[in-house]
């Protein structure tokens, strides 16, 4: 493996044999059930699928990781159940997990599994995850979007536990697990429905000029003809106080933190994580192929190299985010 495990999303099993042609280290994937916190219609993985892209992947040099990462319904924990026995049962390298009670029947029905907590549990700090440690064997926790560098480099200091941060694709800006904002608006929860404001709530309408985004019959933004509109979600929607407006957070782009990786590296970060498992085959291409050069550069401790991936970004810009406190 390189210094950084670029961990790489598939929805489809094509997107999987690209992303592994590409250059992936490992995939991440889910099955097309509500165990899948991305189980959006026309895409993932049934078993026989499954089966074979693991084969596919480790014919080249690659992992797959099974995300079952949406929370489990109360006393119908069947299905979530099934998922981490046919991932085990499949040759999956690891599963990747929120729900505790998840955790704890892959702990014990499947020790020898190898368990990663997923960004989903919104396990941030130290006591946080040497609980998920201690009490399940929890070997990687994927960190939320809202920690800097300086603090994964605190965090890591004091866990005994693998680290995997996200460096390309939609940006959170909240800690995830945590956000219920989309819910309140549209009725559907993002660890629940696998979607943070749902596309069948959103609308885009023309007046007086003007591109209006609105989420559940919500206004979320105003552009103008010269403005790129953006996704309408909640927690980017531009908001007007004083007679200004303005983003709270983060302006609605995507998150590219190719710039930092060499920061991230000395953080003691084990793995990188591209977003993306409902794009196509293109933005898995280009994407995975740009950060494949990357980490290949910083092993050799060369200059990061070039790349374009505006016209893959969220509308057409990018951000560091969190990673170097722009809007912390």
């Amino acid at each position: 493996m390189s210094v950084l495990e670029l961990v790489c999303p598939a929805g489809t099993p094509a997107s999987l044999r690209t992303a592994v042609d590409a250059g992936a280290d490992a995939v991440y994937a889910g099955f097309n059930d509500e165990t899948n916190a991305r189980n959006f219609p026309g895409l993932n993985f049934n078993r026989r699928e499954l089966g074979q892209s693991i084969s596919y992947a480790h014919d080249h040099g690659a992992k797959v990781l099974v995300a079952v990462n949406s929370f489990a319904r109360a006393g119908a924990p069947g299905p979530w159940r099934h998922a981490i026995d046919d991932a085990a049962r499949l040759g999956a390298d690891a599963v990747i997990v929120a729900d505790i009670g998840v955790a704890a029947y892959t702990a014990g029905a499947h020790p020898d599994l190898r368990l990663h907590l997923s960004v989903q549990a919104s396990a941030s700090s130290p006591e946080a995850i040497r609980y998920y440690i201690e009490a399940f064997g929890v070997k990687r926790v994927v960190l939320p979007r809202v920690l800097n560098v300086p603090e994964i480099a605190a965090l890591n200091a004091q866990i005994d536990c693998e680290t995997e941060v996200f460096v390309f694709g939609g940006l959170c800006v909240m800690a995830e697990g945590r956000c219920s904002l989309s819910s309140y608006i549209t009725g559907k929860s993002p660890n629940m429905n696998g979607v943070c404001s749902p596309a069948s709530h959103v609308a885009y309408d023309e007046e007086d000029g003007e591109m209006v985004s609105r989420l559940g019959g919500f206004t979320i933004n105003r552009f103008g003809a010269d403005e790129t509109a953006g996704y309408p979600t909640l927690c980017k929607g531009r908001f007007s106080s004083g007679g200004k407006a303005s983003y709270v957070f983060e302006d609605p782009v995507s998150l590219n933190a190719i710039d930092v990786l060499p920061d991230i590296y000395k953080a003691g970060v084990t793995a990188l994580k591209i977003e993306g498992r409902q794009r196509g085959r293109a933005y898995i291409r280009k994407v995975v192929e740009d950060f494949r050069r990357a980490v290949d550069a910083l092993e050799a401790d060369a200059p990061m190299p070039a790349q374009d991936l505006d016209h893959l970004s969220e509308g057409q810009a990018q951000t560091a985010g969190a990673y170097k406190k722009i809007w912390r």
